[in-house]
């Protein structure tokens, strides 16, 4: 069952060190329809760091496969800053 969760005002370079602890895939869904694998690379490369580099997000789904992922970036999104290890 996927799981997901509405981040608001992230720092993308902390979020993205924190969606590399994730187990499972995460996906960055659009109004529009469009989803990211936020775990591949060059997603990031392509998706993120050219068009959100030191920028911040207004409002973003984020859907994860596995339910402690869920858990890691809802902590994530709750105190905005790096969950421990």
């Amino acid at each position: 069952m996927d799981n997901s969760l509405q981040l608001h005002n992230i720092d993308f370079e902390e979020f993205i060190k924190a969606v590399d602890q994730c187990k499972g895939n995460v996906f960055l869904e659009t109004a529009d329809g469009d989803s990211l694998n936020l775990k591949s690379k060059l997603c990031q490369m392509l998706g993120l760091s050219e068009i959100l580099k030191g920028a911040q997000v207004a409002k973003a789904t984020i859907r994860c496969e596995n339910s402690e992922d869920e858990s890691l970036l809802f902590r994530f999104n709750l105190y905005g800053e790096m969950p421990e290890k």
